[in-house]
């Protein structure tokens, strides 16, 4: 293996003066390639993920951006379905982006095709229970995860159902961060919520069917089904489709460790976009200790959260941070729901995970990580873009806010593992 060229800049803490919009071009400059272009997928996959994940090759993957990308992209699947489809989101909300969902599931249900549907109750709460049941009598399996029950006790309802799958025959899977509502449409159709989709064609696709399937024999031991499905599975192969490798990760303790080993092996920039930022103190090391080795580490986070106590309670957080030399962006358009992050143009994943409490501790999970150059530099390209849409945060500038602000900061920081 040729040794990597490696790129360092070190951020520093910018000055007093304040930037105003960040220029995606100047305020994010972009580095050169980390890697020898001869160096191998499942080399950079070794290198970046820790041991254990297995990383499944042979894949094609697609980078879409918010709901006007994903969400064609999805109908089309289910439109094209021949045999099966199974969508599993936190989210199935009865506005018009949640009915224009349902009538592709009814249709494709009504020509044949087997289709299964979990969405989780509490957080589709809003949503006409009389829409889920038109979708039943039209032949839609479509169920609810954990529906409310106070006797069951509080972890019973914290316990979520977050993942965003959709898999159609078996040869097609989408996952990322955009449930099925209208925050994620076009604009001038809803609120267009920021977010990523990553569409799959390859081996990885059953690697995120098995994941639905698991939460759905959890939750209605269906284990006729499952020995149904395993021997379908035997029979039918996933071809190659690309030279994408993949790692499909549910465990949310794996995903922070992925996320932690890429950080730590970093050798020029870390990005990270978080909708929901409250770190851990292994997370918070590992960014600070890399940004003094002369990694870029740049955050991009929410300047309007639809949480609005977890704006103070991730602010808490940005003094220690901007003193490490770590450079921060606010979206400010709308509200950032992107759970995505890329290391040296290389590492990238896509999914679920927040990096806050409830996804670590108490929600099921699902992120696709994978190493690749050529995708790993359509997520940075599009993370630096977005800065482009940001205000970057100053150190000196951060520390004048109100004293009101930096109480509520302390107060929601010492409850940072119940929010």
């Amino acid at each position: 293996m040729r040794d990597p060229e490696v790129v360092s800049e070190q951020s520093g803490v910018v000055g007093d003066r304040e930037r105003g919009l960040a220029r995606a071009s100047g305020a994010v400059p972009e580095h050169g390639p980390v890697w020898s272009p001869q160096v191998s997928g499942l080399l950079l996959s070794r290198f970046y993920l820790p041991r254990g994940h297995a990383v499944v090759q042979g894949n094609a993957c697609q980078l879409l951006r918010d709901g006007v990308e994903a969400y064609p992209a999805m109908l089309e699947a289910i439109r094209r379905a021949r045999r099966y489809i199974r969508l599993e989101t936190y989210m199935f909300i009865t506005d018009a982006v949640g009915e224009l969902f349902g009538e592709a599931l009814a249709e494709a249900a009504e020509r044949g095709v087997h289709v299964k549907v979990l969405y989780d109750a509490v957080g589709s709460w809003t949503s006409r229970r009389g829409f889920f049941e038109s979708l039943r009598r039209r032949g839609v399996d479509i169920r609810a995860f954990k529906p409310f029950s106070l006797s069951r006790g509080l972890r019973h309802l914290l316990r979520r159902d977050h993942r965003k799958i959709l898999v159609v025959d078996g040869e097609v899977a989408f996952t990322g961060g955009v449930n099925i509502a209208a925050h994620w449409a076009p604009e001038g159709r809803g609120a267009p919520w920021r977010d990523d989709v990553l569409r799959i064609e390859g081996p990885a696709v059953h690697e995120l069917e098995r994941r639905f399937l698991a939460t759905w024999r959890m939750m209605f031991q269906d284990r006729f089904h499952r020995l149904a499905t395993g021997l379908r599975h035997w029979k039918r192969r996933a071809p190659r489709r690309g030279q994408v490798g993949l790692a499909v990760l549910s465990s949310r303790r794996s995903i922070h460790r992925a996320y932690l080993h890429a950080i730590q092996r970093a050798r020029s920039s870390v990005l990270i976009a978080a909708a929901y930022f409250i770190p851990d103190r292994r997370m918070v090391a590992a960014l600070r200790e890399a940004a003094r080795r002369g990694v870029e580490v740049h955050l991009l986070l929410n300047a309007r959260s639809d949480h609005p106590l977890l704006e103070f309670a991730t602010r808490a957080f940005y003094e220690k941070l901007l003193g490490a030399g770590i450079r921060i962006f606010e979206w400010q358009r709308g509200v950032l729901h992107a759970k995505t992050a890329v290391v040296d143009g290389v590492w990238g994943t896509i999914g679920s995970f927040n990096l806050e409490r409830l996804s670590l501790a108490f929600n099921h999970e699902v992120n696709a990580v994978f190493a690749d150059p050529r995708l790993g530099r359509q997520l940075e390209d599009s993370f630096r873009a977005d800065c482009g849409h940001c205000r970057e945060v100053t150190l000196a500038g951060f520390r004048r806010r109100p004293l009101w602000q930096k109480g509520l900061e302390r107060v929601l920081y010492a409850c940072r593992k119940v929010l």
